[in-house]
């Protein structure tokens, strides 16, 4: 009787939470269409309450900030918005913080998370996964040989995690996606994806590391 239980709750327990997932995310989303005149409302005009209807408003929000953001006065906006916003105490320290964050998981600029490496933590003879970023111009001149700056995600929230500066000959190189490495920890290794090369990932050894 045991295994039919938990047979069903293999079934059931992802079911169930990608469906409270999907309904935590539409509702928020369609909160957003308070910001409409309430005889704007599709609730209103047609008479019926169909759920969805703020993803649209906000995909629609979203696109079209990206698109006046991209252009010489849109620019201009936003700078006047993040100065207005240095000058607040508090809201300062969260929107600094929160958009650190956003940068260097979505920019394209070359500041989100380079390649997936092994590194020694928290002990020498444990290894974690970690990812390169950028290593700040003033701290690069204070070593006297090359290090790299890695972030190490913590299990299962990844947006928590340590910022270090190790040694290059201390890590090894995965042949490893961001997005396979980041599920991998999201699902504290039960999700590795092996599919990319057919095997499980592989490294070339560094002769330097016992």
């Amino acid at each position: 009787m045991k295994k039919y239980f938990i047979t069903g709750l293999l079934v059931w327990v992802p079911f169930g939470i990608t469906l409270w997932v999907l309904n935590l995310t539409i509702g928020t989303m369609d909160k957003t269409l308070l910001l409409l005149p309430e005889t704007w409302h599709p609730d209103r005009l047609l008479g019926i309450h169909i759920p969805g209807w703020g993803i649209i408003l906000t995909l629609l929000i979203v696109g079209l900030t990206g698109v006046l953001v991209r252009n010489v006065l849109g620019q201009q906006l936003l700078h006047l918005w993040e100065a207005t916003l240095q000058h607040i105490p508090f809201v300062n320290s969260i929107y600094k913080g929160v958009k650190q964050v956003s940068d260097t998981l979505l920019s394209g600029s070359g500041n989100s998370f380079r390649k997936v490496l092994l590194v020694r933590y928290p002990h020498p003879q444990a290894w974690s996964l970690a990812f390169q970023t950028s290593v700040p111009g003033e701290v690069i001149g204070k070593f006297d040989e090359e290090y790299v700056a890695v972030f190490i995600p913590t299990t299962p929230s990844p947006v928590n995690g340590f910022y270090f500066f190790v040694r290059r000959a201390d890590t090894i190189e995965l042949d490893m996606t961001v997005d396979t490495a980041l599920r991998s920890i999201v699902s504290m290794g039960v999700a590795a994806d092996t599919s990319e090369t057919g095997k499980h990932p592989t490294y070339t050894p560094n002769p330097l590391i016992p």
